[in-house]
């Protein structure tokens, strides 16, 4: 029997590696497949049209194929308005301690912020030389009293005399004018030593005002003048604190003119001398502050007018020369149309428009004057008013002239097209669900084009 050969070298392999699909031209992998779909539906959804709609709801012939928006209804109502300025802390009291003689300073006796009372004793500076002159005045005021004392005795003696006609009247005028002369030498020698007694005691620098001492500017050794008046250090009071604010000379023009033709009516006495703040960290200071004065001129330079408020600060958290802005009222206005900020854009000009819906089901562009924010609201002048219905909701899927199918978004209301709306809802929901089988191999390019018509 011949021999059955073995070599396997010129035949195929029995089997191959199995080839992955991923390594196939074109080929998409199911996952990626998957979210392109939800991404196509998501689009087509976004902006969706009410597809069913009922012949005996309000409008439902004009709501045929709308787009649905959230609206909310325009109400007028009196709104309390406010400024707010930037500000700055000031403390109730400020006192520097400065040198009010010459000499050296030999002891402070005080720790740097720490509370100190009013007349409290902060620095000593070397008495030595105002002692010596405090003690020389003394002298001079003993020498002019013993002076005045001995003429004045002999006066007495000469007025005796001249009564028995024993002197002439010449020598007791002279006694008597020298007695003048030693009583004002008294005088000027007590005013030496009272001013002496001043200087001995400006040695002993004191606190003028009860508060808290900054940190010495001076330190022990340190020579201090008069005439420089050398800054020592200083001491603020600010239990209660001064807050200044800064209002254009504009904005009053403005704030008067609006009362004078009762657009604005001027807040009670309470109300317009409240004032809260804002700190620097964005957090609203707990304690409301009170109204003091507004200056009676304006800056030259800056055309601005200062206005004050006094602020109860017990827990120290303002702090002099701190900014911070402040919030006053100006006044009420009656009858004020708001709408919500995210309601309201610009044009390419920055000029602001909203949408409203129409009762005939469509979206209409309403031209607005807005003044001022109030919260998250506008405070709209003209283009809209009390009882209209604003677009509040996918407003980037309308424009002007397009039917739509309005949605009351406030709470506990309801709109004439809330049913209609309703129905929509439903039916997109029934028209979005979406069923993914298992597949072996990735869905096919009709698959996607089914669910993406959908």
């Amino acid at each position: 029997m011949n021999a059955i050969s073995t070599d396997t070298s010129t035949h195929t392999p029995l089997s191959q590696p199995a080839r992955k699909s991923s390594d196939r031209p074109g080929y998409v992998a199911p996952a990626t497949m998957i979210a392109a779909t939800l991404v196509m539906l998501t689009l087509l959804t976004g902006c969706g049209k009410s597809t069913k709609w009922d012949a005996n709801l309000p409008n439902s012939g004009a709501l045929r194929n709308a787009t649905e928006v959230g609206i909310i209804t325009l109400t007028a109502r009196e709104v309390t308005l406010t400024q707010e300025l930037p500000a700055r802390v000031f403390a109730f009291r400020e006192a520097e301690v400065r040198a009010r003689v010459d000499g050296i300073v030999q002891k402070r006796s005080f720790e740097e912020g720490a509370f100190v009372n009013e007349g409290e004793i902060l620095y000593q500076i070397d008495p030595a030389t105002y002692q010596t002159a405090l003690n020389s005045a003394q002298a001079s005021l003993a020498k002019a009293r013993s002076n005045s004392e001995s003429t004045r005795l002999k006066v007495q003696r000469y007025q005796t005399l001249l009564e028995s006609h024993a002197t002439s009247r010449q020598e007791y005028e002279d006694a008597l004018a020298a007695l003048q002369a030693y009583e004002a030498d008294v005088l000027s020698a007590e005013a030496q030593v009272e001013a002496a007694q001043i200087d001995l005691g400006y040695t002993r620098v004191i606190a003028p005002v009860s508060g808290r001492i900054g940190k010495s500017e001076i330190t022990e050794g340190a020579y201090v003048r008069r005439n420089d008046a050398t800054l020592m250090a200083t001491v603020r009071q600010f239990d209660k604190v001064y807050v200044d604010m800064t209002q254009s000379s504009a904005d009053q023009l403005r704030l008067k003119q609006s009362y004078s033709r009762n657009e604005i009516q001027q807040a009670g006495e309470t109300d317009s001398a409240r004032v809260s703040l804002t700190l620097e960290d964005g957090s609203t200071y707990a304690l409301e502050g009170t109204l003091k004065f507004a200056d009676i001129a304006a800056s030259a330079g800056t055309s601005s007018v200062t206005v004050r408020a006094l602020f109860p600060n017990p827990d120290g958290y303002l702090l002099p020369g701190m900014f911070v802005r402040a919030r006053i009222v100006e006044g009420k206005k009656p009858n004020a149309v708001l709408a919500p900020q995210a309601a309201v854009m610009r044009n390419q000009k920055g000029e602001p428009y909203a949408y409203i819906a129409r009762e005939d089901g469509v979206a209409e562009q309403r031209a607005l004057a807005v003044s001022r924010s109030v919260g998250n609201e506008w405070l709209v002048e003209s283009g809209l008013s009390a009882g209209e219905h604003l677009i509040v909701d996918n407003l980037q899927c309308i424009a002007d002239g397009v039917r739509i199918a309005a949605v009351s978004v406030e709470k506990n209301k309801t709109s004439p097209w809330s049913a209609v709306a309703k129905q929509s809802e439903d039916t997109a929901l029934s028209d979005s669900q979406i069923s993914i089988a298992s597949h072996t191999s990735p869905p096919s390019e009709n698959d996607v084009a089914i669910v993406a018509s959908r």
